[in-house]
């Protein structure tokens, strides 16, 4: 029996984790780094231990200090989640050593398929098909483009090691592959401790379907049927569903069939996955194996009726696997979504700040997995995954729309994030369709499948921020409080407002009191206000009633309603002489850490020419020159720490000759 569990990791998965150990009785242990002192997974744990440091290297990736936090607490299994420890087969050796139970498959497969290169060959040897591909490990600059023309352009360079889409980069022209190598090589480094890369043929156009295997230790190995993760961004998956709208039973037993195989080759016990991509024409290949938990696991949860942790404190505790394993069923459709902090139209540039509102309404067939809660901070030293929305149905458009409904009234204010564009991935005519390959994102820029807000909806939400900004400053007031916001004894002029929605400028006037007006833009509207206050507005305009939540976060007002959320930049009434940088600026687009600078001043650089590298939760972000240029002024430096707006480095025009404009 297992009786106390500790979880080497954080965020949702922690809370993952101890969910499962509280309905089984099973006490609790949380360890965490200082940026993750007050975490909601923190609270939640029995007990916490801390592991000190602020990076993943400081604390997370720490195997001593985990096991001397197993030892301090007596925790006699250990939980790794996934990432971090939970593919290291040293730590798995580590745990079995000090007597601890870890609670994963044994160290020689995690061993075996932690490296990408060893699972192909045992893969091939298996004969599960695998794709052509080459280790770059001691080959000479030199030589690389000529793999590369063996393999077949495209080619993807690929960290060995860790997952999550670090450490990988499509190649389509020769002369970007050293530089996609050595990009890939650091990523890797920084994210996983190993640099190893290996070059393989890209198939254009996949779809990623992955099998669930289970493993006991006695023997047995099952599948527990398939997960499509075809919509990916930057090879990171973000929408995945079970089942496969495109497997067919047929389909599925072959593919089940090889990923059993796979996992008896390697002796396997517990949960894990093998991943596979499937070509236009229907043949698939083997990815690699995941000798974890899945992030994605709940769609596997929600169509099998299986609680797949609960298998897995089980079978580390020596049970065989249930007769339900075996046999699962598939009843219904479930799709996850992974909420972001990140910002799409800034090629998902990473977000961190303070998440002052997090509240996504819990209905039926919706599933929440989330890392934060309000008030949460979320650091650039982590993958910035906020929380995982699951709709379930009896079938996909079922699953679809309470999904979709779950991320339309979700309050997430404080930090930008990825909602709308997985609204817009949801509601695709391609997506409905079941249309989707790994390449979804690539064929379309997120702003197309964003949905603009409706003009009348922004309009409405304006006319109710001002009305609830003024009703603040009236309950604030110290003189005369109770009188009507906005009160003028005879008509005067309109009180102003000014807001920016995208693009747009919205200039809001009104007055109250015995002669009532309103208007947007100088465009008079019929408003009626049933109730206002500073965080609520229910008011018809224009004929149409429409009642609003109010949240106001340093300069921007979210304006929600149960058809989404319109967010409001407030513009100041006079310009700050603060905002003005010198011409030729180049601000940093996130928070994180200088690891390169290739440039100094004076030196001519060419348009798209890479200037500086920033680093921010374990992705690299490339600055690059925007036009040919001098530069004039480098006011950072390798290991500088930015925050979002800081200058990076100022360029300067060149004349005619190359002289100095």
């Amino acid at each position: 029996m297992i009786t106390k569990v500790l979880v080497a990791n954080r965020g949702e998965i922690a809370r993952r984790v101890f969910r499962t150990c509280r309905e089984l009785g099973i006490a609790t242990v949380a360890v965490y780094a200082d940026p993750d002192a007050d975490a909601p997974f923190v609270h939640e744990a029995d007990e916490a231990v801390p592991l000190g440091g602020a990076t993943p290297a400081e604390s997370y990736l720490r195997a001593d200090r985990v096991l001397a936090a197993a030892e301090r607490v007596g925790a006699d299994a250990i939980h790794p989640g996934y990432g971090f420890l939970s593919e290291n087969a040293g730590f798995a050796r580590a745990c079995e050593a000090a007597g601890v139970t870890f609670v994963g498959p044994p160290a020689e497969a995690i061993a075996a398929m932690g490296s990408k290169l060893t699972a192909r060959e045992m893969m091939e040897r298996a004969g599960v098909p695998v794709l052509p591909g080459r280790d770059l490990t001691g080959v000479a600059d030199d030589k690389v483009l000529g793999i590369a023309a063996d393999i077949g352009w495209p080619v993807l360079v690929k960290a060995s090691f860790g997952g999550g889409g670090r450490g990988m980069r499509v190649v389509r022209e020769p002369g970007e592959l050293l530089e996609a190598i050595a990009s890939a090589r650091r990523e890797a480094g920084a994210a996983f401790g190993d640099d190893t890369v290996f070059l393989e043929h890209y198939v254009d156009n996949p779809r990623h379907i992955e099998i669930q295997i289970f493993g006991d230790r006695h023997g047995t190995v099952v599948h527990l049927n398939e997960r499509e993760c075809s919509i990916q961004r930057r090879h990171q998956k973000i929408v995945e569903e079970a089942p496969s709208p495109v497997v067919d039973e047929q389909l599925r037993t072959r593919m089940g069939a090889a990923a059993v195989d796979a996992g008896r080759a390697l002796g396997y016990v517990g949960a894990g996955t093998v991943e596979f991509i499937v070509a236009p024409d229907g043949g698939f290949f083997f990815l690699e194996v995941n000798t974890r938990l899945q992030v994605e696991h709940p769609v596997t949860e929600l169509v099998t009726g299986l609680d797949l942790v609960r298998l897995q404190l089980e079978v580390a505790a020596g049970a065989q696997l249930p007769p339900e394993a075996h046999e699962p069923r598939i009843r219904g459709h479930a799709i996850e979504a992974r909420l972001y902090a990140e910002d799409p139209a800034r090629d998902f540039l990473p977000a961190a700040g303070l998440l002052e509102r997090f509240e996504i309404p819990e209905t039926e067939g919706l599933r929440v997995d989330g890392g934060v809660e309000s008030g949460s901070v979320v650091s650039t030293n982590y993958d910035p995954m906020l929380a995982k929305v699951v709709g379930y149905g009896r079938t996909r458009e079922e699953a679809t729309a309470r999904l979709v409904r779950a991320l339309r009234r979700a309050r997430v204010h404080g930090v930008t994030t990825n909602r709308a564009l997985l609204v817009g991935i949801l509601e695709h005519p391609e997506f409905a369709a079941a249309r989707i390959d790994t390449h979804f994102l690539d064929r379309r820029r997120p702003s197309t499948l964003i949905e603009v807000d409706d003009a009348e909806v922004v309009r409405a939400a304006a006319l109710a921020t001002a009305l609830a900004e003024q009703a603040h400053e009236r309950a604030s007031a110290r003189v005369l409080p109770h009188v009507t916001s906005g009160f003028r004894s005879s008509p005067a002029q309109l009180q102003t407002r000014s807001y920016r929605h995208l693009d747009r400028e919205l200039a809001v006037g009104y007055r109250l009191g015995r002669d009532v007006r309103f208007e947007v833009d100088g465009e008079p509207h019929e408003v009626v206000v049933h109730a206002c206050t500073p965080q609520h507005a229910d008011l018809v305009v224009d004929g149409v009633r429409r009642a609003f939540s109010i949240d106001r976060t340093g300069a921007t007002v979210y304006a929600g309603w149960p058809g989404g959320t319109v967010e409001l930049a407030v513009l100041p009434r006079f310009p700050d002489a603060a905002d003005h940088l010198l011409e030729g600026s180049l601000v940093a687009p996130m928070p994180g850490t200088v690891i390169r600078v290739a440039v100094a001043p004076g030196e001519q650089v060419r348009a798209g020419q890479q200037l500086i590298v920033l680093e921010a939760m374990k992705m690299e972000h490339a600055v690059t020159a925007p036009a040919d240029a001098v530069v004039g002024s480098v006011p950072v430096a390798e290991g500088s720490t930015v925050d979002t707006g800081t200058v990076l480095i100022v360029l300067e025009e060149t004349g005619a000759g190359g002289e100095n404009g």
